[in-house]
């Protein structure tokens, strides 16, 4: 029974974080999850969980705001009465661009979300776990930050960043009950990337895989689920390679 372990989902309300939200809450979790700008979707969503009986709430998060992760964190205190024992990274922006195109508002923006938002999400919930001697941490990379990016360059160095960033964690933090881990992953098939596998270049990164097909949400959700269970106990500053045989560094 996980019914005293609150998870804090980033990005929850579509593709692989509404995937991890579901399977969390069906393990019992109690799961606070994040949304930007989408509340609607987000409270159906919430309501369609809480009507099955499951403990799950939305919280509005701009994870490129400090005072954003302060005001959430707050909120979700103040309904769960309880502290964070995992964290999930997993909201993100993306931009296709090219190298050349790139300006210092792309990049800044970039780094902010997807890489002080996350870190600063760790430092505010890590002092929790500490004390509580429990805590674990997955950091949703990609294959992205293995190999570079071509058209999505600094989105690429963020992902690299948060590898890093969870090796970090780790070695500072593993000793005092916290298990720090990133999954890299490699093409999901989401709302995001629908309309690429249909063209000819998608079609054609799908024949490289060498399983032979794009990724499903519950591979993420479900390698997530491994690593915060007991089962995985011994296994932290690790990068999960999800993604079919892509990259195997």
């Amino acid at each position: 029974m996980n019914s005293k372990k609150l998870v804090l989902v980033t990005g929850g309300t579509r593709g692989i974080g509404r995937s991890i939200v579901e399977k969390l809450a069906k393990e019992e979790y109690k799961v606070a999850f994040t949304y930007c700008t989408n509340s609607e979707l987000a409270n159906s969503f919430s309501k369609n969980l809480i009507n099955k009986g499951y403990d799950v709430f939305p919280f509005h998060l701009n994870q490129g705001s400090s005072e954003s992760i302060l005001s959430c964190l707050s909120n979700i205190k103040k309904k769960f009465n309880s502290d964070v024992s995992v964290l999930i990274n997993n909201a993100a922006i993306s931009q296709e661009k090219p190298f050349d195109e790139i300006t210092n508002s792309d990049w800044d923006k970039m780094f902010k979300t997807n890489l002080q938002g996350p870190f600063f999400l760790i430092q505010n919930v890590i002092k929790k776990m500490v004390k509580n001697n429990f805590g674990k941490i997955i950091n949703i990379s990609s294959v992205g930050g293995q190999w570079g990016g071509f058209n999505q360059v600094h989105s690429a160095a963020t992902k690299a960043a948060l590898i890093n960033l969870t090796m970090s964690v780790a070695k500072i933090y593993s000793g005092k009950g916290i298990n720090c881990n990133a999954i890299a992953i490699g093409l999901v098939k989401t709302d995001m990337i629908v309309n690429e596998l249909k063209s000819v270049s998608g079609k054609n990164k799908v024949k490289n895989i060498p399983i032979g097909r794009v990724g499903e949400t519950n591979d993420v959700s479900n390698t997530v689920s491994y690593l915060i269970s007991e089962k995985a106990s011994y296994i932290t500053g690790q990068t999960i390679n999800l993604n079919g045989g892509m990259y195997f560094g």
